[in-house]
């Protein structure tokens, strides 16, 4: 190739990454950080009214939740009530009787967003109308009402990979017509491995795991997913997850504590305090999407403290978009590594055993050379500047540190 070619041939090949790196992000709408939000499914399951959104929506700005970052309301499963005389998709006109265009413009006036629910079937997992063959005109409508993000999930569908692509990729480009920036939710639950291909048809997240139940563990008499299970599952997708294209790990269930329900079903007895705060620790180091679905009017001190917690949420939302890396794994100990936008760096430590034990870590065996000030994120406070960290850590706990380098 002659040399004056060049350099316009490699502007041209830079300009096609560049585009088709904005593509792989649901045409370039701006999903820069985890979303952050509440969910309905836990605690509402199909049983969602009108006035509940309304109530939620007062609470997340009144208990300071807006205040930390959590900008979605994001409606689930069960607001559908079919199709009109021209087969546009309506909410249920019982549990939404003011429309939903009516309740987007109430969220919004709050200063928070509005998700919304399909399945990319004929009916979605719950049994209400999905969006398979009406992608367009449900996200033209999508638009019209004022909808952020779309949970778009796959209930009803084929097992194989090729269909999941082809049916995600036609909802991306009917979003992406739609007139509105609307974020697109990839929900197939990590069984077609969507971390290899979802952010090439146009999703923004995708789940990576089956659906979160509120216990710790999985045992042999049930089948459903506990915190362990879902870190486990996602622990080694790091490298897919990157700024605007993240990882989805399911709700958190903070703060359900057993709560009859969705997340109760699968042997989801509930669970403590530490264990909730392991689950917002991991989830936060993961920059998994933060999507709370206990009842945030009624919260207590101890859920208030998890989620409010503006230092963990900040690793969660860091803006060099990395998804911590698993250390060290064994049957005690799993020990995270995340780098962090300001050159610092956050370190988690989670003891799975069933007993409190002492643990001891120099940062040379993890990479990290030298000395560091060390700040224990959830005690709010600088515990040291050491080559090394030790101490007891409780049945369950994770200990979540801030390392900033010391420059001798």
């Amino acid at each position: 190739m002659s040399r004056k070619y060049i350099v316009p041939f490699l502007f041209l090949h830079f300009f096609i990454l560049i585009n088709a790196q904005i593509k792989t992000s649901n045409g370039g709408i701006p999903v820069r950080t985890p979303p952050m939000g509440w969910m309905s499914w836990n605690f509402f399951g199909d049983n969602l009214q009108e006035k509940d959104i309304h109530e939620i929506a007062d609470a997340m700005v009144d208990s300071g939740m807006l205040d930390a970052g959590y900008q979605y309301v994001f409606i689930d499963d069960g607001w559908q009530g079919g199709r009109d005389s021209k087969n546009n998709i309506i909410p249920d006109s019982k549990k939404f009787p003011s429309g939903m265009k009516a309740l987007a413009d109430y969220v919004h006036k709050k200063g928070l967003k509005l998700g919304i629910y399909s399945d990319a079937a004929q009916l979605t997992c719950a049994g209400y109308t999905g969006s398979l063959n009406f992608e367009e005109q449900d996200a033209v409508t999508f638009a019209s009402w004022g909808i952020d993000y779309l949970k778009y999930d796959y209930c009803n569908a084929p097992g194989d990979s090729i269909t999941a692509k082809i049916r995600y990729k036609a909802m991306s480009e009917a979003l992406q017509h739609s007139g509105r920036d609307i974020a697109l939710g990839v929900c197939e639950w990590g069984q077609r491995q969507p971390w290899k291909w979802a952010a090439a048809v146009g999703g923004n997240v995708w789940r990576t795991t089956g659906d979160i139940r509120d216990k710790w563990k999985n045992i042999d008499s049930d089948f459903g997913s506990g915190i362990l299970d879902i870190m486990d599952g996602n622990a080694e997708l790091n490298k897919y997850a990157a700024s605007g294209t993240w990882n989805d790990m399911d709700m958190l269930i903070v703060g359900l504590y057993g709560k009859k329900g969705p997340s109760s079903d699968l042997g989801g007895i509930g669970c403590n305090d530490i264990e909730y705060r392991t689950q917002m620790s991991i989830w936060c180091m993961m920059a998994s999407p933060l999507a709370t679905s206990n009842d945030v009017r009624n919260m207590n001190e101890a859920t208030k403290r998890i989620l409010l917690n503006k230092e963990i949420i900040k690793l969660n939302q860091d803006a060099l978009g990395k998804q911590c890396e698993r250390k060290v794994y064994n049957k005690t100990w799993n020990v995270f590594l995340k780098p962090l936008a300001n050159g610092d760096c956050a370190l988690a430590i989670l003891n799975h055993s069933n007993v409190p034990l002492d643990f001891s870590l120099l940062f040379s065996e993890i990479g990290l050379g030298g000395k560091y000030e060390i700040r224990d994120v959830w005690a709010h406070k600088i515990i040291g500047k050491d080559k090394k960290w030790k101490g007891n850590i409780l049945s369950h706990e994770t200990k979540v540190l801030r390392l900033k380098k010391i420059h001798d």
